[in-house]
């Protein structure tokens, strides 16, 4: 198939991925429309389907308030609070020290500057969780305030291009929440001692979402896996991150239909990546972790085809020869950059076990997560899917490799 061709389906199949409704959030109605579309178009090109459900959370929410007299507040709900509706004196902390020493039980506590500056890992979060987090997130329990406001400037390295961002995303946290600009804190905070009215209309729901792994010649004893995570953050269309990537399974899944030599190729639509829990990662290697010896390599694919720059790819505990054989693949296309390493995404559950593992992205990265990852502004138009199509080429041609 020509060049053209690739590229026209790649645009169909992200632009069918950014418009599901409402969005691709994991346990989301949209989430479970993409699972659907992605298991049904990987499924014409003869691999065998496995889809694997597991339970996750969702929540509606139906806005915040606050209030002071007859002032309001311009706040967010933080994504997986409980609703509240209080009525309370504000208390104000910015440092660690601070939060050791006040008395806030039934209070609305403000949260604001130095307290507020890394979005904090959920509670369970098991992949990486450090230790002034966990004690961040004890001693709030510990306080027990009856709603928390946190006060956030920018973070693009963590957060990506959201402002305010919310420090709180976690369902299992179970004090209310909302997050605000750190100017709105600023004016909070000299108002401390007064009463305010704080509500939330928010709620948890149960529900399931469902990792897609598809495989050619099953039977193998030696894999080639491929992934991609196909959900996205709350309410960001998610072109880049990652239907991108995805469109890329897609594409490579086409071309390696043909495929008929010893090793079984592996193609995985994660999901979870943007949830709190990352309960797709966390199901996935419940269930095939034990397999995981027989993996030759793992790809990730995650934020590829930003219209400036390169694609890159950085290795990670590969050994010389897989290095070589990759850098003499990836030398035929011109698009193909190697860059720096990278340590949050999908690649790390097979690094962790010491899994030789490529990860592809884009070298504008850091462009991206400063003005669009994580927001409404991540849509399709900035996606040059002719770039789509070199990466699944360049993975096609790294898997006939071996």
């Amino acid at each position: 198939m020509r060049l053209e061709d690739y590229a026209s389906k790649a645009q169909l199949y992200l632009n069918t991925l950014c418009g599901v409704k409402p969005n691709r959030r994991t346990g989301s109605s949209g989430n479970r429309e993409a699972t659907d579309f992605f298991a049904n178009t990987i499924l014409l090109q003869g691999y065998e389907i496995g889809a694997t459900p597991f339970e996750c959370l969702d929540y509606k929410c139906g806005g915040a308030v606050l209030t002071h007299a007859q002032e309001a507040f311009e706040v967010h709900a933080s994504p997986y609070s409980l609703g509240c509706d209080v009525l309370a004196d504000l208390i104000t902390v910015s440092t660690m020290e601070e939060l050791e020493s006040i008395h806030s039980e039934g209070k609305i506590l403000l949260m604001r500057e130095a307290i507020c500056t890394e979005q904090l890992m959920p509670k369970n979060f098991v992949f990486y969780n450090p230790e002034h987090h966990q004690k961040t997130i004890a001693m709030l329990e510990n306080r027990k305030p009856a709603g928390i406001i946190t006060a956030t400037k920018r973070n693009p390295e963590q957060v990506g291009a959201l402002y305010p961002f919310p420090l709180i995303v976690d369902g299992d946290f179970n004090i209310p929440s909302v997050y605000c600009r750190e100017t709105v804190g600023d004016i909070l905070a000299t108002r401390q001692g007064s009463s305010f009215h704080l509500k939330i209309e928010a709620g948890r729901l149960s529900s399931s979402a469902t990792n897609i792994v598809a495989r050619l010649n099953p039977g193998a004893t030696r894999k080639i896996v491929i992934t991609a995570h196909i959900d996205a953050y709350e309410d960001s269309p998610g072109a880049s991150d990652n239907a991108s990537g995805i469109v890329v399974l897609l594409l490579c899944a086409e071309m390696l239909s043909g495929y008929r030599i010893a090793n079984c190729i592996e193609i995985v639509a994660l999901n979870g990546e943007d949830h709190y829990s990352a309960a797709g990662q966390m199901d996935y290697l419940k269930r095939y972790a034990s397999g995981f010896p027989g993996i030759l390599f793992a790809v990730n694919v995650d934020d590829v085809g930003y219209k400036q720059g390169k694609s890159s790819y950085s290795f990670y505990e590969c050994g010389p020869q897989l290095e070589k054989t990759s850098e003499e693949v990836f030398q035929h296309f011109d698009g193909l950059v190697r860059g720096e390493q990278w340590f949050n995404g999908d690649h790390m559950i097979f690094v962790q076990s010491r899994i030789p593992s490529v990860a592809f992205t884009s070298e504008c990265t850091p462009e991206l997560m400063r003005t669009v990852t994580h927001t409404a502004s991540d849509t399709p138009d900035i996606i040059d899917c002719r770039k789509l199509v070199e990466v699944a080429k360049a993975l096609d041609a790294l898997a006939r490799s071996f």
